[in-house]
């Protein structure tokens, strides 16, 4: 009876254990979960490709340095390497090329009657080479 006892207790016992770790695998392996993993990684990787580049230009820096040390070539200050912070964001242009307006262009409207001037026409740009219009 006591050996019944023991056999039941530890069956139950390694049930539960084993529902338990089959039941974290399952999360572990949602799309949410294997997202989140995924993101986590990236972030790692980028961390580690930051830091190497880091090392680099530090080793670049060193070595310039001995190199014209070496040679009696004292490097120039303005050549001083840019802040290894992130990049500002360039501003995005919202004009024209050639600098005009809106208020400039004459008739109706872009697209609309003979008087359209937003765009040059085919006949202007046959020397232009981005112009996907021509004959190849």
């Amino acid at each position: 009876m006591f050996r019944r006892t023991f056999w039941f207790t530890a069956g139950a016992a390694a049930g539960v254990w084993a529902t338990t770790k089959v039941n974290q695998k399952i999360k572990q392996l949602t799309p949410e979960s294997l997202a989140a993993q995924a993101a986590g990684k990236a972030v790692e990787a980028g961390h580690r490709l930051k830091d190497f580049a880091l090392d680099v230009r530090t080793g670049m820096v060193r070595r310039e340095a001995e190199l014209g040390e070496a040679l009696g070539i004292e490097a120039p200050s303005a050549r001083a390497l840019p802040p290894a912070g992130p990049r500002p964001a360039r501003a995005v242009e919202t004009g024209r090329a050639s600098g005009g307006s809106a208020s400039r262009r004459r008739g109706p409207g872009p697209g609309h009657g003979p008087g359209r001037t937003d765009r040059p026409s085919n006949e202007h740009n046959r020397n232009n080479e981005h112009n996907r219009n021509e004959d190849h």
